[in-house]
């Protein structure tokens, strides 16, 4: 294929990934009219408008999503083959990554990342990306988040997936209004606090629901955040996971934990990045460094 082709291949990839034709000839470092140019050119090569304007996106079309993973992977293969794999060395990278996670995940798997970060001696610039459940997919597939964790199961092939940790949940309140023992009518006359499910976690709200219990919900919140600082200070209960429990009962030590008399388990939280051959040498490092900092061998 000559390498004009390969260059409007690239600009496909970049203009899928990006959405808009500035910020394609922006990374691309080439014209507007160059972008503009080389989408005709490709309209015309493949029969398909490709992209539609809808307001300042440029919005793919069937045929672009179907070209785009064979067509990304294919240039990732060809990078791969003429760089030099011995070339990336993670105490001089200093370029972005991401990383898409759930405020949740925020709170529980960001300390060991940059711990484990800085024992690698690797100083990038870390961005994290605040993902809803349903984005995961298309966020890692645009290029926009390098990995995400998640506990929602994503069945894509166009994904690699990783088992990270089992998830397992509990009850957490104030230590000065402690539930009863485990049992049946631990959470008569209680009052909980529920937590928005875009991050992925629905066990909670299954169980309130399931059990009987959404009557007695006394506050909704958004994210988990704030839920800590509640607790110390009413006799509400919340029901999040263990891993969760742990890190906030550290952070407040009145806070006391108690188990479910139900089973309490949901799928596991789970590492997702691009399939192998899409990866770049930094995106893989990054994977392997996250996986290690977080996997409990569970």
């Amino acid at each position: 294929m000559p390498i004009t082709d390969l260059n409007q291949l690239r600009t496909f990839v970049v203009l899928y990934e990006l959405r808009s034709v500035t910020a394609a000839a922006e990374q691309l470092h080439v014209t507007q009219p160059t972008v503009s140019y080389t989408l005709r050119r490709l309209r015309e090569k493949f029969g398909d408008v490709l992209f539609r304007r809808e307001g300042n996106d440029m919005v793919p079309t069937a045929r672009a999503t179907q070209l785009f993973g064979p067509l990304h992977e294919a240039l990732a293969q060809i990078d791969q083959t003429v760089s030099d794999p011995d070339a990336f060395e993670p105490a001089r990278f200093t370029g972005e990554l991401s990383l898409g996670l759930t405020s949740i995940g925020e709170q529980t798997f960001l300390p060991p990342i940059m711990a484990a970060l800085a024992r690698a001696g690797s100083s990038p610039h870390l961005q994290v990306v605040r993902l809803d459940s349903d984005q995961v997919e298309d966020g890692l597939i645009r290029g926009t988040i390098d990995l995400a964790m998640t506990v929602s199961m994503i069945g894509s092939a166009r994904l690699w997936r990783t088992h990270v940790r089992a998830v397992e949940y509990v009850a957490l309140t104030s230590g000065q209004h402690p539930l009863p023992a485990t049992g049946p009518e631990m959470f008569a006359d209680r009052r909980f606090v529920r937590v928005s499910v875009r991050g992925g976690h629905v066990f909670p709200l299954q169980a309130l629901t399931e059990h009987g219990l959404m009557p007695q919900v006394a506050l909704t919140v958004e994210e988990y955040a704030t839920v800590p600082a509640v607790l110390e200070a009413t006799d509400l209960v919340v029901l999040l996971p263990r891993h969760v429990a742990e890190v906030f009962s550290g952070w407040f030590p009145g806070l006391q934990i108690a188990e479910l008399p139900w089973p309490g388990q949901s799928t596991p939280v789970s590492l997702y990045t691009r399939r192998e051959a899409s990866l770049s040498a930094a995106q893989r490092w990054f994977r392997a460094a996250v996986l290690n900092a977080v996997a409990t061998g569970e």
